[in-house]
């Protein structure tokens, strides 16, 4: 659970335990190891809540005909995220959670944030599979 002053904000890239939708549809509950998810989404909920939406970002090269975007250099740099290797951001499913209610967001757990820019390019790559696929694979937690 987050205090105010480590709330989520757009852009930013958490070590987050994420559930990938195949690991949802087997039961699991939890994901299987934290890693670094982009917060490209916030929706501010008349209850005091703020929902986020999370995507993965992956070393693994996505499939093709998949939705996801390559990380820049200088993205990565200003994520903290190791700039030797190659990252993607998938954009083909995606979690939501709740952080003032969350256990996944650690304090600390910030590793660094995405530009605007590129978080908006995220954000229209996950429109973009969301429409194509008239339903989102979401996992919420």
């Amino acid at each position: 659970m987050t205090d105010r002053q480590d709330a989520p904000s757009l852009g930013d890239v958490w070590e987050y335990p994420y559930l990938r939708s195949w690991q949802a549809g087997r039961g699991e509950t939890e994901g299987r190891k934290a890693r670094p998810c982009a917060l490209v989404l916030i929706n501010r909920r008349q209850e005091n809540q703020t929902e986020v939406i999370l995507v993965p970002v992956t070393t693994k090269e996505p499939a093709t005909g998949t939705h996801f975007i390559e990380v820049p250099q200088i993205e990565k740099k200003r994520a903290g995220l190791d700039e030797q290797l190659k990252l993607w951001v998938i954009c083909d499913e995606f979690n939501s959670d709740f952080p003032e209610q969350s256990y996944y967001f650690e304090p600390g757990g910030r590793i660094g944030a995405f530009s605007i820019k590129f978080t908006k390019q995220v954000q229209v790559q996950l429109v973009k599979a969301i429409k194509g696929r008239k339903a989102a694979r979401v996992v919420r937690r």
